[in-house]
């Protein structure tokens, strides 16, 4: 089965984060063990511990391996690690539930941006920067410009452990698509004559449909690229226009990469995670093509490392070591995986010839060598603030698909 990255299913219902977000945001009950309180990294335990790790982004694909390295190779601190997942939108909830039980088990939480948003706006999660700045020497320094910007989203609350150039990009199938869009408005010309068999996935439940969303401001030179309220008259207006021409939105983006594969579309919206990761699979032959559109901007993604308030110094003290743990170079090599957050490491310098030699043969057989180029050569921005986005996505299911819109 195809793996679902942070940006597809980490979004998959981030409307539900804003309803968490509107009524769960009282105060958070007074926390018992780590506290906001003395400042400075608690010793190591003298006896291991168990750790339970939750991850909302499918970040474990990136990082599991690592994890289970740093247990092998610390038996002294660490007895077992659990995991595991749940939807995006359940996690503030769960999260403030055993806060105010005054029983945290959850020790470290892997997520995107919108349950990072949630935690912030509730006052969930330990501040770790500069409380616990010396696990992290030189962090902001050694992380990659674009991932050193998506870390001033974590308000000091989160340490980025992954982070791609998601898109926004054009996958097509060349034996059915001979006259490929160069820019917008060929896109959408081509959309019209050749209506149904372009598609992009409902924007809240898909990362390519949602930096597709993204992504147009800066395509066609909208106002503010960052305000889909007020800066994204022209944006909305070509999402209307081209809408005349698709007959479904799919309800997420597997959808669209099963029906380029099958024949049920010509062109989609994809990333370059979801161009690479399905064509290893299988998903898409490995034949299909991707393009950009003339002067696109990199809408960025990545992963954050969060921790609750309230759990125990000893559990806090392996949970940090394990994150500086998954900053080693050695184990951001490992996040190059099969591809789908491509590249995926968030720190400088790490190569794909310092990752394994599975993710290196994926990569070099189904990735694509003009990324790097176009990683380096195009702008990139972070995405639009969380509580905006939502806005977006309830317009565009009100105003522009909704009516189209595939249900699950």
């Amino acid at each position: 089965m195809m793996r679902q990255s942070g940006n597809a299913w980490a979004f998959s219902a981030v409307i539900g984060v804003a309803l968490a977000l509107t009524i769960g945001c009282g105060p958070s009950a007074p926390e018992k063990g780590a506290q906001e309180g003395p400042k400075g990294v608690p010793d190591l335990p003298k006896e291991p511990v168990t750790l339970n790790v939750i991850d909302v982004a499918g970040n474990l694909a990136l990082t599991q391996d690592a994890i289970g390295k740093y247990e092998k190779e610390h038996p002294e601190l660490v007895s077992k690690v659990n995991f595991t997942k749940a939807p995006a939108p359940e996690l503030a909830g769960k999260v403030k539930a055993q806060q105010d039980a005054g029983r945290v088990d959850l020790d470290l939480v892997l997520t995107g941006t919108d349950g990072l948003s949630a935690g912030i706006e509730q006052g969930l999660w330990l501040e770790l920067l500069p409380n616990y700045e010396q696990k992290f020497p030189d962090l902001e320094a050694n992380y990659l410009e674009p991932a050193a910007r998506m870390q001033e989203l974590a308000k000091r609350q989160g340490i980025v452990v992954s982070y791609y150039p998601s898109g926004p990009l054009i996958e097509y199938a060349p034996d059915r698509v001979s006259d490929v869009p160069k820019n917008a408005d060929e896109l959408l010309a081509w959309a019209k004559a050749h209506p149904g068999r372009f598609a992009y996935a409902r924007p809240a439940n898909s990362g390519p449909g949602r930096t597709l969303l993204m992504g147009l401001p800066y395509l066609l030179g909208d106002k503010d690229p960052k305000d889909p309220a007020k800066g994204w008259d022209k944006t909305w207006a070509y999402l209307e226009e081209l809408g005349k021409y698709i007959k479904t939105y799919p309800s997420g983006t597997t959808d669209t990469m099963e029906g380029l594969g099958q024949g049920s579309f010509d062109m989609i919206a994809t990333t370059t995670g979801w161009d690479i990761n399905p064509r290893a699979l299988g998903t898409v032959p490995k034949d299909a093509k991707v393009g950009t559109l003339e002067d696109f901007t990199w809408v960025t993604d990545a992963h954050y490392m969060v921790v609750p308030k309230g759990i125990e110094p000893d559990r806090l003290a392996v949970t940090l070591d394990l994150m500086a743990y998954l900053m080693e170079p050695a184990q951001q090599a490992l996040a190059y995986d099969k591809g789908y957050f491509y590249p995926g490491p968030a720190v400088k310098d790490v190569t794909l010839d310092e990752a394994p030699a599975a993710s290196q043969k994926v990569i070099r057989e189904f990735g694509r060598p003009e990324y790097d180029g176009l990683i380096e050569s195009r702008p990139k921005e972070p995405p639009v603030e969380t509580q905006a986005l939502v806005a977006a996505f309830e317009r565009w299911d009100r105003e522009i698909g909704g009516s189209k819109a595939k249900k699950e």
